[in-house]
């Protein structure tokens, strides 16, 4: 997520009640993927992902939002967004942790990864630090079974990640 202040909010798009606005450019983006399939649900990830990458979530008035946008029902952008589990629907910190707790890295070193970094950040999994740099998460598999156990921070993949090493790599993404 950029640390910048987000752009002045334009004409809306849609509204629920709870003020959310639709940026223009988000509005923009969204019709561009739509207009790449034939169905237009098949743009609800990519339009999720790009409201998320302004707010670094998905706030609830997103949803219909998108979902006139893209000329679906709500309850279909609703489905994807509750289903995909990079798609966050509460605030997260600056930086995502992902954890993998796939067999893989289960049996590779997930309880002493996990144990390495809930001990460096003073977080459990669903929890943000008070400085709001880093949520913790679960994640049932990053492909990276061959390098287990893995950790993706952002849209980067670390792997094999022993204990020792949690604490210089966090530094990096202070």
């Amino acid at each position: 997520m950029n640390d910048t202040a987000s752009p002045t909010i334009h004409s809306p798009i849609a509204s629920d009640g709870d003020g959310f606005v639709l940026h223009d450019e988000d509005r923009a983006a969204i019709v561009k993927e739509r207009d790449h399939y034939e169905q237009p649900q098949a743009a609800c990830i990519e339009a999720l992902k790009v409201v998320q990458r302004r707010h670094g979530w998905v706030p609830d008035g997103a949803i219909p939002a998108i979902a006139e946008v893209l000329g679906v029902g709500p309850a279909s952008v609703e489905g994807v967004a509750t289903f995909y589990s990079l798609i966050f629907r509460q605030p997260v910190g600056r930086h995502v942790i992902l954890i993998c707790d796939s067999s893989s890295c289960f049996l590779t070193g997930f309880d002493e990864l996990r144990e390495a970094i809930t001990a460096e950040l003073g977080i459990d999994f669903g929890q943000t630090t008070p400085d709001g740099r880093f949520t913790l998460l679960p994640v049932c598999c990053l492909g990276a079974c061959d390098r287990g156990p893995a950790m993706m921070i952002g849209d980067e993949t670390f792997g094999p990640v022993p204990p020792e090493g949690v604490a210089k790599l966090l530094k990096e993404y202070a």
